[in-house]
């Protein structure tokens, strides 16, 4: 989706800071981070909400997500310290 910032981040038509990656997600600073550690973990492929990524999921991306989210935490350094997933 063109006009997605997310699909152009993906894309790297818009730089990020990426912290992680694999060939179906990608994880990035925010450029306006609300936290100390700020980082989006998000699929490469558009899905316009939650919803959606749940009803289309049959290769374990959700899975991946969330393996994602957990490795960043440790390297980051904040596994032990109650990261939030939003």
């Amino acid at each position: 989706m063109p006009e997605c910032l997310f699909c152009r981040i993906a894309s790297g038509g818009v730089r990020a800071s990426r912290v992680l990656e694999s060939p179906r997600t990608l994880c990035f600073r925010d450029i306006s981070p609300q936290a100390p550690t700020h980082v989006l973990v998000i699929p490469k492929d558009h899905y316009p909400d939650l919803a959606a990524l749940a009803a289309a999921d049959d290769g374990g991306l959700l899975i991946e997500l969330a393996g994602q989210v957990r490795e960043v935490a440790e390297a980051e350094g904040i596994s032990g310290s109650g990261y939030r997933v939003v």
